[in-house]
């Protein structure tokens, strides 16, 4: 049961995606490394002797059992070697090698655009995520966002009114942070899915919530930065999408984005979107290895 050996080696410090593809390099699969030799092990980079012993003392069928009780409670686990795995997520060198699902994902969610900003939002910021998200989602883009309150909350309640959404959590996947939105996950489970690349029983910290981020962006064709202050996560998942790729779009008129728009985010205008076209080039907008239909920098308004 690969699952099995792929949660197996996130439970071992130093393994990371980098070194779990070298291990398919070497090996072919990951659960030929559980069968190999310490110093085949330590022959590839970055693995010790005492990773190596760790690797080969997995307990997998205690772990194969865990499988069984997650599965139980709806907990799925996607790997990079399952076809549920997000197709967009996969490529980047630091995509996590484990997902935790509760909900399911769809083909349609391949056209996805994340929404984040504040978790104390001006009325009017509340009001626009709350309206891309709703509008956008009715023209089948999948609204991605953290969950978090203000902005994230707006998004993600705009989007489970018309179509699709997914919430990435900075914590685990039974520990629903913050509390005050367990009901809207539960909401989000029923038209998308709830995330988490954490055990869970992870509790949120503020090094997983940053590092969260990257999954946000990484899903997603798309960010669009609401309202956010001069350091903010909004910021770092801004970052991250530049990084990654992704077309990044910020509203004017706050510290953040409009530091966002003079580093060269495309600005948009929640008053005059035509949202039928700003769907169209989310949908159209090359992923690394896709073929660019779109112009990067096309009037949405």
């Amino acid at each position: 049961m690969s699952s099995a050996h792929w949660l197996a080696l996130t439970t071992i410090s130093g393994i990371g995606g980098v070194t779990a593809r070298k291990m398919i390099e070497r090996f072919g699969d990951i659960e030929s490394a559980f069968t190999a030799s310490v110093e085949e092990l330590i022959e590839i980079p970055r693995v010790t002797a005492l990773m190596a012993q760790q690797i080969l003392a997995a307990p997998i069928e205690q772990l194969e059992s865990e499988l069984l009780s997650l599965s139980d409670e709806g907990i799925d686990l996607l790997t990079w070697d399952d076809a549920r795995y997000p197709k967009a997520l996969g490529p980047l060198p630091d995509a996590p090698m484990v997902l935790f699902m509760r909900g399911a994902l769809k083909h349609a969610d391949e056209q996805a655009v994340a929404i984040v900003g504040t978790r104390e939002p001006t009325p009017s910021a509340a009001e626009a995520a709350y309206t891309i998200g709703r509008e956008l989602a009715a023209h089948g883009v999948t609204i991605v966002s953290g969950l978090a309150l203000g902005v994230d909350t707006a998004a993600h309640r705009g989007a489970v009114e018309t179509g699709r959404t997914l919430a990435v959590l900075g914590s685990g996947i039974r520990f629903i942070h913050p509390k005050e939105n367990a009901e809207l996950a539960e909401e989000i489970i029923g038209c998308g899915a709830v995330l988490s690349e954490l055990h869970p029983n992870t509790p949120p910290r503020g090094q997983s919530l940053m590092a969260r981020d990257r999954i946000i962006s990484g899903l997603s064709r798309a960010v669009i930065v609401v309202e956010a202050g001069e350091k903010s996560g909004s910021l770092d998942t801004a970052s991250k999408a530049r990084k990654q790729g992704r077309w990044v779009l910020a509203i004017p008129g706050s510290a953040g984005t409009d530091q966002l728009l003079a580093n060269g985010a495309q600005p948009i205008d929640p008053s005059s979107i035509d949202f039928e076209m700003l769907a169209q080039q989310i949908a159209r907008y090359p992923l690394s290895g896709e073929t660019d239909s779109t112009p990067r920098q096309a009037t949405l308004w």
